[in-house]
Order: structure tokens, then C-alpha cells, then sequence
């Protein structure tokens, strides 16, 4: 945990110092703390003699990915030669820095950490979407609104839309940061037992974290769920890979984007099956809180129609420090998501959630 209130600038440097070195990203020593070493993935994996690619990733903890999770754990990818290889990252910050260093093909990430990383020149693009809604702010008892906050503190994560929803549920109350105290936290149980403890007297936090405090803390208050912020259906986390794995092996990111619209169907299909599956080793929560808390943040893989909202928060992000300069519609490339839905027409159309 980092309780920034005594330094602000340093919450501004998640990645602006970062600067391109080859393929990797040089990115601050605090980040590297913990990792094994900034590395350079300047080339994609290659098949082995079976003819599977297996592509290193790095995943969040909130629901949104679930769907890669079940991809992982059911093999989705691998029919059409992918698997997938999750490398161990301790903190939030970690999964960050391992994709931005090369240290890995792809990640499952909040949009807010891929823009950084892009802002620092770090070879990266989206791909697909992983999940949306789910990003909710809850108060301790008393706090009923943005103004109850003042001089109270905060916790989240750094340069997250975690750290996003809250700057915009201010700012639509005519407050700010200023008016808080901001603390950032290393993991997303660290921050739901800080809250629930009483340590803290609001978070910004994801599902299922979000309905666990919820039922832990008696009297606890939801202030945010987003949409009261964003509207419907707002994007959390999506999947972004390396250039150099873009260039060389499209054939793995497509088996990789289609083992995601079949985990999306089957969760849809039977959500109990698909959380069960998943609680404990990847969510360290209830199965009933998880079960609870997956109608809130749904798996979409299709979110070509979420470009412009993510444009849109990179302007706050640019204000906080985070960014040097706004993004343009360049941060994605939807081209192998439309070769997949074309390609496995009836999966699409059997999907609840979807852009068309």
C-alpha cells in the first residue's frame, strides 16, 4: 500500500518517465520492484512441435477477466493452436510493467494501464474487449455522497480506471482529488480487507471485490456503480498483445480471441459452472459473493463501439499526469476480432452481449 497524501507529484509518475529502449519499455525502479527484470519480447513465440503457440500473459483480478481465465482452464485457444501461459504477477503494478517491458505477449488490462503504456511508446495494441461495468465506489456508514468524501480517504489503484471513476464522480460533483486523500494499494484482497477493516472510509474497487465488502461491512454504502457516471455499459479491461506478436502471428491472437467468445458464451450459458470454476484460484472470495457479483461486470469480447469512450477518459488521464499527449483511434486494431466473428458467424450470433 502507498499513501500518497504527502506526496502528490508521485502519484502523477506512474509512467511519465517511461522511455522506449528497443522494444521495451524503461519503466520507473519502483514499478520493477518485485519483478524479475525488464526484458524485451522482440520477436512472437513460435510453435512447437506440435504445432502449438503458447503466448506468456498477464490478467487483472476482477471479473472482467473471467473470460480468459476459463480460456486458460478450458483450453478454449488451443484447438486452433494457441494456449495460453499466465506468468505470476504479486501486485497490480506488476502486470503492468511485465507487459510495457516485453516480458510477455499479451495482457488482459484496464484500458487506463494500456493507455500509459502507449503514452511511453511501449509497442502495444488492443485487440479485444474483456469486460465492462463492474467499477463501483462504496463508502463506509454515513457517507452518502461525493460531498461526504471531503478530507476523507480513498483507496485504489494507480493510473486504473479504478483511479478514473472516482476523479470523474468528483469532478461531476465539482470537487477533486484535492479534496480527499488518495492511498493506492498493491492488491485487490489488500483492498477490500482494508476497507472492510475500517482502515480506509471508501475504495474504488471491482467485482467481486465490490459485493463482498458490501456483505462483509454491515452498513457499507454503494456511491458508484459507474453508470450513474458513464452510463451503461462502459468498458473496464480489455485485451491488448505486443506489435511484434500482431505482425508475425495473427493465427494465435485469433485462436486466442475466439477461445474468449466461446468463454463469454459458455459463462453466459451457465454462470455457475463458469465462476465455480474459478473461485479460489483466481478470485479470492465466497462463491456465493462471486456468483453475485458476475451479473454486474458481463464478459463482451466485441467492444468496437468502446474506442471512443476510452479517448475520452485518456483526457482525465492527461490531466492527472499520466499521459503526455491524448491518443487517437490507433490504440486498437479490431481487424483479427471482425476475421473471428466472420469466420464463426453462429458463435457471435448465439452471444447475448455484443456491439451489433
Amino acid at each position: 500500500m502507498r499513501d500518497t497524501s504527502t506526496a502528490p507529484l508521485n502519484r502523477r509518475m506512474f509512467f511519465r518517465n517511461a522511455a522506449i529502449a528497443g522494444t521495451a519499455v524503461a519503466v520507473p525502479a519502483w514499478l520493477l520492484s518485485g519483478c524479475s527484470g525488464a526484458g524485451s519480447a522482440g520477436t512472437a513465440p513460435a510453435p512447437n512441435a506440435a504445432g502449438l503457440t503458447t503466448l506468456k500473459a498477464t490478467h487483472g483480478t476482477g471479473l472482467c477477466n473471467l473470460g480468459i481465465f476459463l480460456t486458460k482452464e478450458r483450453k478454449l485457444s488451443e484447438t486452433d493452436g494457441a494456449a495460453i501461459d499466465f506468468v505470476v504477477t504479486p501486485t497490480n503494478a506488476d502486470i503492468v510493467t511485465l507487459f510495457g517491458a516485453g516480458q510477455v505477449d499479451m495482457s488482459l488490462i484496464p484500458y487506463t494501464q494500456f493507455l500509459t503504456l502507449y503514452d511511453a511508446g511501449a509497442p502495444v495494441t488492443i485487440v479485444a474487449g474483456g469486460g465492462v461495468e463492474g467499477c463501483s465506489i462504496v463508502a463506509q456508514p454515513g457517507i452518502t455522497s461525493a460531498a461526504d468524501l471531503k478530507g476523507k480517504t480513498l483507496g485504489t489503484f494507480q493510473a486504473d480506471t479504478l483511479e478514473m471513476l472516482p476523479y470523474d464522480y468528483l469532478k461531476k460533483a465539482g470537487l477533486s482529488f484535492k479534496d480527499i486523500n488518495v492511498r493506492y494499494f498493491g492488491t485487490s484482497p489488500e483492498l477490500a480487507q482494508a476497507f472492510v477493516s475500517g482502515s480506509i472510509d471508501s475504495m474504488s474497487h471491482i467485482e467481486p471485490y465490490v459485493t463482498q465488502a458490501l456483505n462483509a461491512r454491515s452498513g457499507s454504502v454503494l456511491l458508484s456503480d459507474g453508470k450513474d457516471v458513464y452510463g451503461p455499459g462502459y468498458t473496464d479491461c480489455v485485451l491488448a498483445v505486443r506489435n511484434p506478436l500482431l505482425k508475425e502471428n495473427p493465427k494465435a491472437i485469433k485462436a486466442v480471441i475466439k477461445g474468449l467468445f466461446e468463454a463469454q458464451q459458455q459463462a453466459e450459458t451457465d454462470r455457475r459452472a463458469a465462476v465455480s470454476q474459478v473461485v479460489g484460484s483466481y478470485f479470492k472470495t465466497s462463491l456465493d459473493d462471486a456468483l453475485a457479483a458476475s451479473t454486474k461486470q458481463p464478459n463482451v469480447v466485441d467492444q468496437r463501439n468502446k474506442t471512443q469512450f476510452m479517448l475520452e477518459r485518456a483526457v482525465g488521464m492527461k490531466d492527472l499526469g499520466y499521459l503526455k499527449k491524448l491518443p487517437d483511434e490507433k490504440i486498437a486494431d479490431w481487424s483479427l476480432l471482425e476475421d473471428v466473428i466472420n469466420e464463426n458467424q453462429s458463435l457471435y450470433n448465439s452471444l447475448k452481449l455484443k456491439t451489433a
